[in-house]
C-alpha cells in the first residue's frame, strides 16, 4: 500500500479540495493537543521529567551496543530467541520464515509503525500468509486499503460515516450505520474470533528494558495482550532506539507518553512481556533499518529519542492541514520529515520543507527533540546533494545576491511594486502558488526605506 511517488505539495493539494474536512481534521488534532496542554499544566514537575527523559535517552544512544548486547543477553536469559536484522528485508524474511517453518499461514498484529516501515503486511501478503490488524483504527485503514495517517490515531483522517460504510462493505453491519457503539461492538466480535484462532501474534514495542530483558508494549484497546497471551508464538518488532536502561526508568517514559499522545493521564494497558509461556515461543525482533546511518549524523542522531508519542504532529499547522497521507511515508508529521529522508534522501527530499519552523513541534516533544532545528539542517544537506527543486535552488540564490547588494535589493523593490500595480496578472496566476490560497497584498506607493528617509526629513 505503499503512496504513489507524488510529492508533500501535491498530495497536500489533494487532501485540500474538500475544505469541510481540513477544518475538522485541523480542529479535532488541536483538540487533541489542547487536552495534552491541561494534563501537563496540572504537572509542577513536567519540564524535570522532559529533561530526565532526554537524558536518559542522550546516555542510551551513546552506548547504544553495550545495551542492546546486555538486553540481547537477558532476553536469552528469560527464553527469548533474539533475532537481528539489518533492514526491512531480513526483518520481513525473519517473520516469515518463523511462521512458515510452523506452518502458519494466518497472523494477527497489533499496532507496530516499525512493520508499517518496513511494510510488513505487503510482504508476508505476497508470500500467502494473511494479516489482520487488531487495533481498531489500523484495521479500519487495512479494510480501506490505506496507510495510517498518524502514529497515535490512524484513521483520524475518517469520519464515522465513512467507517460506517467500511464496516457495512467488509463486516456486514446495516448499511449507513455510523453510530460508534455499534461499529466499535463490531469490530469487538470480528476481532475476538481473529484472536481465538490465531497462532501467531506480532506486536510493537513502545520499551525495551536492557536490565531485564523486558518488553513493554502501550495500548488502549488490550488487542496486544490478547494477541499475544492467546498465541503459540509472540514475535516482537522492535526498532534499536526503543531501548532504556533499567525498569525504574520506565515510570519517567509511561508518564510522558500518553499525556503527550492522547491527553490521557495514564495508558489504559501498560503490558509486560518477559518470558514466554509453557509451550510458547517468543521472539524479538531488533531492527536497525538505518538507525545507526541516523546514529551517526551529529545533526540527527537526537531524532532516535523519539518515544511516537505524535505529539509533533497534533500541535503542527502544516500537519494538520494536509493530513498524514501527504507525506507519502509511514511515519509522518514533523519527525516523520526527519527520519524518512535518512532512509532515502532523494525519494522524500520534499518532507523536511513541509514546514513553517514555528518550533512548535520542538515545544511539546516529551524528550526534548530539536525538531524544527533538524528541518531546517535537513533543508541545507538537501541543497548540498542536489536533491531540491532546481527552480526553487536557482531563485533562492539569485534572492541572496539581490539581498547581499543595497542596490540591487532597492532596484528590485521598485521593480516589484511597479508590476504589481500595472501588471499585476503576471503574478496573480494559477502559475504562483502563493496567490492559490491567498489575497496578494495591494502594491505600496513607496519602499520603507522611502518612507523613512522622507519622515526623518
Amino acid at each position: 500500500m505503499e503512496t504513489q511517488q507524488k510529492k508533500h505539495a501535491a498530495l497536500a493539494d489533494i487532501f485540500n479540495k474538500d475544505e469541510a474536512r481540513v477544518d475538522w481534521h485541523d480542529q479535532t488534532l488541536w483538540f487533541v493537543r489542547s487536552k495534552r496542554d491541561r494534563l501537563t499544566h496540572d504537572i509542577p514537575e513536567w519540564e524535570e521529567l522532559r529533561n530526565t527523559a532526554s537524558q536518559i535517552k542522550n546516555h542510551v544512544l551513546s552506548r547504544l551496543q553495550d545495551y542492546l548486547l546486555a538486553f540481547e543477553k537477558n532476553a536469552q536469559a528469560n527464553g527469548v530467541q533474539v533475532h537481528w536484522a539489518a533492514d526491512a528485508r531480513e526483518h520481513n524474511q525473519i517473520v516469515c520464515e518463523l511462521l512458515k517453518k510452523h506452518g502458519i499461514d494466518r497472523m494477527v498484529k497489533s499496532k507496530s509503525m516499525l512493520t508499517e516501515e518496513c511494510y510488513l503486511n505487503d510482504y508476508l501478503a505476497d508470500n500467502g500468509i494473511e494479516v489482520i490488524d487488531s487495533d481498531l483504527g489500523e484495521r479500519i485503514v487495512q479494510l480501506a486499503k490505506e496507510m495510517p495517517s498518524h502514529i497515535v490515531l490512524p484513521c483520524i483522517h475518517k469520519k464515522k460515516e465513512e467507517i460506517g460504510d467500511i464496516f457495512h462493505e467488509h463486516l456486514g453491519t446495516a448499511a449507513g450505520v455510523s453510530d460508534p457503539q455499534i461499529l466499535t461492538e463490531t469490530a469487538r466480535q470480528h476481532l475476538r474470533d481473529v484472536f481465538v484462532t490465531r497462532k501467531a501474534a506480532l506486536t510493537g514495542v513502545n520499551f525495551a528494558i536492557a536490565e531485564t530483558g523486558e518488553m513493554v508494549v502501550c495500548t488502549n484497546e488490550g488487542n496486544a495482550d490478547m494477541g499475544a497471551h492467546l498465541a503459540d508464538i509472540h514475535i516482537a518488532s522492535m526498532g534499536i532506539e526503543k531501548l532504556i536502561p533499567k525498569r525504574a526508568h520506565l515510570g519517567v517514559f509511561l508518564r510522558l507518553l500518553t499525556r503527550s499522545a492522547t491527553g490521557q493521564p495514564i495508558t489504559t494497558y501498560s503490558s509486560h512481556f518477559r518470558k514466554p509461556r509453557k509451550g510458547q515461543e517468543m521472539h524479538v525482533i531488533l531492527v536497525d533499518n538505518g538507525r545507526s546511518r541516523q546514529l551517526g549524523r551529529p545533526d540527527f542522531k537526537n531524532s532516535l529519542k523519539c518515544i511516537r508519542c505524535g505529539a509533533c504532529m497534533n500541535t503542527c499547522p502544516v500537519y494538520r492541514r494536509s493530513g498524514g497521507h501527504s507525506y507519502h511515508h509511514a511515519i509522518s508529521g514533523p519527525i516523520g520529515s526527519i527520519l524518512a529522508p535518512n532512509l532515502d534522501m532523494e525519494k522524500f527530499a520534499d518532507l523536511p520543507f513541509a514546514s513553517t519552523l514555528c518550533g512548535s513541534c520542538s515545544n511539546v516533544c516529551p524528550v526534548k527533540i530539536d525538531i524544527h532545528n533538524q528541518l531546517y539542517k535537513w533543508r541545507q544537506e538537501l541543497v548540498k546533494a542536489g536533491y531540491t527543486d532546481k527552480k526553487k535552488t536557482m531563485a533562492m540564490k539569485l534572492m541572496a545576491t539581490t539581498l547581499a547588494s543595497p542596490t540591487k535589493f532597492r532596484l528590485a523593490g521598485k521593480m516589484g511594486r511597479f508590476t504589481l500595480k500595472y501588471a499585476p496578472f503576471t503574478v496573480n496566476n494559477s502559475l504562483n502558488p502563493w496567490y492559490k490560497g491567498r489575497e496578494m497584498p495591494v502594491p505600496p506607493k513607496q519602499s520603507f526605506s522611502e518612507w523613512y528617509k522622507e519622515r526623518n526629513r
